[in-house]
């Protein structure tokens, strides 16, 4: 069984579509306000134009935890 973490950031572009950032293992301390200043400096800094559209807002950021079973098919 495989555990894995997945920091998923969503943002609203300037066409009102959602768009989301994923950073894989994130820290287990990660704050609240550390993941709001991160969003807020991608916003404020344009670095990311998905479809060439900017975003323009933050929506939500989530921590996704994901567990795999995997099964050996090989006989």
């Amino acid at each position: 069984m495989e555990i894995t973490k997945r920091l998923v950031m969503t943002f609203k572009t300037v066409t009102d579509k959602n768009v989301s950032l994923s950073v894989d293992n994130p820290r287990d301390n990660l704050t609240e306000a550390e993941i709001k200043t991160a969003m807020t400096v991608i916003l404020s800094k344009d670095v990311f134009a998905p479809n060439g559209e900017s975003l323009a807002a933050l929506v939500e950021a989530k921590v996704v935890q994901t567990e795999t079973n995997p099964y050996d098919l090989v006989l």
